[in-house]
Formats: structure tokens, C-alpha cells, sequence
């Protein structure tokens, strides 16, 4: 005998809640913390930040630049990167020693940046895009040995080429990269410019699913914004990199967006209580040197696995 229709009605009802439950799933919390440093050349060490035990630590070295290094006037390259961080106090040996000491660390490096030289736009402008790739892959895998990091992280701010040579470009480096196994993890750090959108959003709607984490730039939304502003903002993200775990962030000495003594801790508390906290990150250790690292061992303690 077959099932009686009050049976089918019953099975139905729960498939239904479990298409639903598996719909609504995605990324957890996290106990991630990551931090760039190396910028701005105030000599701040790998060591001189405070690491938590209980978090996953990535510093994110900025920045290679595909572009020279060698005059006073530096001029894009076609993908051949160059190291542009404070190598003195950044080095190999460096990397080596604080992944040694602190089995929770990995090291990334991050590509683009704002400018280059004595202020310069840091311009994604590739002259031959299969060229780039091919430039890309091959410098960047030297380094990326050279100095034994973990992952990579995009951060171009300008462009002089469309959306899609931008995606495939970028796309086709993290591909090989990761399939290579150069790399174990890839970031992003979009933030709220109409053309910097569509740039990233090109590339998460190609490669969306080879991309880790986002690192939203919060902190280039207006100073003073307020906790409901920062939630509707991280909500406004989360929709634009659809299943992306987006990051929090907030800039060292409060300048921009939700600073991290105005309400920032709050905020990231909410989103942890909803399950979407799934880490924080911060630009940059080079100027929380000054303040103590006090926001870092903060952020650390409320994510941290044994909080």
C-alpha cells in the first residue's frame, strides 16, 4: 500500500525545510584576524603584533606592484611584480622566524595598493592581458617562494582597462596559483567606488568561488559612520559578494568609516550573535605601532576560539 496523502504532505513539508535550511547556510564565524603591514616603512616587525592563540593570524604584506622599482618615475611592467615593502624589517628570514614561533600564522602578500613611488596612482594597466598572466604567474610564484607565504590578496585601487580584462586577468593568476599550489587562500579588498565595484564584482561573478575572503575596505566609507550605517553597509556588501565571506575592518587611527572606539566592537558583536562574524581585519599595523596594538588584542579577543 502506498503512503497515505496526510505521509506525503508530512515528507514534503520536510524537504521542503531541509531546501531551506540548506539554502540559508554559509559561512560561519570565524576566529580569523589579518592585518597589512609594511606600507608606510615605520619599521614595525612581524613580532611587534600581538598574536592570540586562539585566533588564525594572517599578516598581509603590502604591496607587490607590477611595476619597476629601479628609477625615480616607476612604470608598469606587465606583470612582472616587485616587492615594494619594508624588506628590512620584512624579510625571508623574518617570515620564517614569526611562522616558527607561532604555528597559528600564515603570510600573504598583497598586489595593487593605492600608489607606487612618491605617490603615484598604482594603476592596473596590463599592455598584453595573456602576457600578464603569464608575467604574473612566474614573478609572483618567485616571491611568493622566496619569502614562503601562505596566500594572496588583490588590491588594486585604479584601472585603465575594462571590468572583464580585469577579472580574467586576475582570475586566470589565482587559478594557476592555487593550482599550482603556490597558494593556499586568496582575498579581495574592494571598497565603495562605483569603478572599483565594477572591477570586483567582474571578478567574483568569473572567479567568486576560488576567492577566500573579502576584504571590505569599511574604513573608506565617511568618518563618524555609525553602527546602523555599518550594518547596513556590511548587509549592502554580503549581497553584492553573494556567499563571500566579507570582513569587517576598520582603519588604525580612525579616520574613516566605523572607528574601532566608536562603536566598531559593537557592531562586529551583532554580527557575531547572528553567526557573520567570520573575521576581522585591519589596515595597518605600521600605524597601530603607535597606539599599543590595543584595537588588535581587542579584535583578537572577541573572536578568539577561547573567548
Amino acid at each position: 500500500m502506498g503512503p497515505s496523502l496526510l505521509q506525503t504532505l508530512a515528507l514534503l513539508v520536510f524537504q521542503a525545510l531541509i531546501i531551506t535550511s540548506c539554502a540559508k547556510s554559509g559561512p560561519k564565524n570565524s576566529n580569523l584576524f589579518r592585518e597589512y603591514l609594511g606600507a608606510e616603512f615605520k619599521q614595525v616587525t612581524f613580532s611587534d603584533v600581538p598574536i592570540n592563540s586562539g585566533v588564525e593570524f594572517h599578516y598581509i604584506l603590502s604591496f607587490a606592484i607590477d611595476y619597476t622599482t629601479a628609477s625615480s618615475s616607476p612604470s608598469p611592467t606587465n606583470g612582472k611584480f616587485n616587492v615594494f615593502w619594508d624588506t628590512d624589517n620584512l624579510s625571508p628570514g623574518a617570515v620564517a622566524a614569526i611562522k616558527a614561533k607561532h604555528p597559528n600564522v600564515k603570510v600573504a602578500l598583497s598586489l595593487g595598493g593605492d600608489s607606487v613611488g612618491d605617490g603615484e596612482s598604482a594603476f592596473f594597466d596590463p599592455s598584453s592581458p595573456e602576457t600578464w598572466i603569464s608575467n604574473a604567474v612566474s614573478s609572483l610564484t618567485q616571491i611568493i617562494q622566496e619569502y614562503n607565504l601562505d596566500g594572496i590578496d588583490v588590491d588594486y585601487e585604479h584601472f585603465k582597462t575594462k571590468p572583464d580584462t580585469f577579472a580574467r586577468c586576475v582570475g586566470q593568476l589565482i587559478t594557476t596559483l592555487k593550482k599550482n599550489g603556490v597558494v593556499s587562500f586568496a582575498s579581495i579588498a574592494p571598497f565603495d567606488d562605483e569603478e572599483v565595484q565594477r572591477h570586483y564584482m567582474a571578478l567574483w561573478k568569473g572567479y567568486g568561488d576560488l576567492i577566500d575572503y573579502v576584504n571590505f575596505q569599511f574604513y573608506a566609507y565617511d568618518e563618524g559612520t555609525t553602527v546602523a550605517q555599518f550594518l547596513r553597509y556590511f548587509d549592502e556588501q554580503s549581497g553584492n559578494y553573494g556567499g563571500g565571506k566579507v570582513l569587517p575592518s576598520f582603519i588604525s587611527d580612525g579616520s574613516g568609516g566605523l572607528a574601532p572606539d566608536g562603536g566598531f566592537f559593537t557592531a562586529c558583536s551583532k554580527l557575531k550573535s547572528e553567526g557573520r562574524l567570520y573575521g576581522i581585519f585591519v589596515w595597518c599595523a605600521d600605524d597601530s605601532k603607535g597606539l599599543g596594538f590595543k584595537y588588535e588584542k581587542q579584535s583578537q579577543a572577541l573572536i578568539s576560539i577561547s573567548h
